[in-house]
């Protein structure tokens, strides 16, 4: 390929990359958020976040995009650039992924836990932040982890607004080549650079955060010294 093309391809990358960090940060977002809701006492409050999840998780993020850039702006009056409707559509999907795993890692600490915050009159915000979510979060990572790497996938379902992503990108190349083989293969290993990127730096982060978690704090063993001719042996 040509200089030329070569920075068309780099263009597609940097704008891959800002559209998954921006849905990266909402999504996360979206998820603590809804997840936190279903764990709530309220009905109504498990109600609408169970509502949210259900039907994000039922319906095609394709088609989500295709209602943010396309539906909505007539019926309201506005229109969203393509980077910040892509944005928002994938995250609000994928916060509905996400919404499970942070449930359910919520689920899944000790009763006793909850038990013991409630005998020291914690409010129930306190429970969740200085009891529950401090064992909890570094459960989510491997999921979330996945979670990321499909979230790295679906900005290639931005290339249907035109905007002019990794996927766009790599198909303006093609047309100009002639050529799918060679363009698309090295989209394969950029896509594949990325996600080996995010995973690695997952891992670190899921290290980190359960360093010294269930580990007791190690005591050293005071020296005691015994005064000569006290008849102890």
């Amino acid at each position: 390929m040509t200089s030329g093309l070569w920075e068309r391809v780099l263009e597609g990358v940097w704008v891959t990359i800002q559209l998954l960090v921006l849905s990266a940060l909402l999504a996360t977002a979206v998820s603590f958020v809804v997840g936190i809701a279903r764990t709530h006492r309220l009905w109504i409050v498990r109600f609408l976040a169970g509502f949210y999840t259900e039907v994000f998780r039922g319906t095609s993020a394709l088609v989500m995009i295709f209602w943010v850039f396309f539906v909505l702006p007539p019926a309201f009056g506005w229109q969203l650039v393509p980077l910040w409707a892509g944005t928002l559509a994938l995250s609000l999907t994928y916060g509905a992924y996400g919404s499970e795993i942070v449930r359910g890692a919520l689920a899944a600490v000790d009763p006793a836990q909850r038990e013991g915050g409630i005998a020291l009159s914690f409010t129930p915000w306190q429970r969740m932040r200085l009891i529950l979510l401090p064992q909890a979060v570094p459960e989510m990572i491997p999921p979330f982890s996945n979670l990321l790497i499909e979230l790295l996938k679906g900005t290639a379902l931005v290339s249907v607004m035109g905007m002019g992503d990794l996927a766009f990108s790599a198909n303006l190349v093609r047309l100009a080549l002639q050529e799918s083989a060679e363009i698309y293969t090295y989209v394969l290993l950029i896509y594949f650079a990325i996600a080996f990127l995010l995973t690695r730096s997952m891992r670190g982060l899921e290290r980190k955060l359960k360093a010294g978690v269930g580990k007791a704090p190690r005591k050293k063993a005071a020296a005691v010294r015994v005064p000569e001719g006290s008849g102890v042996s």
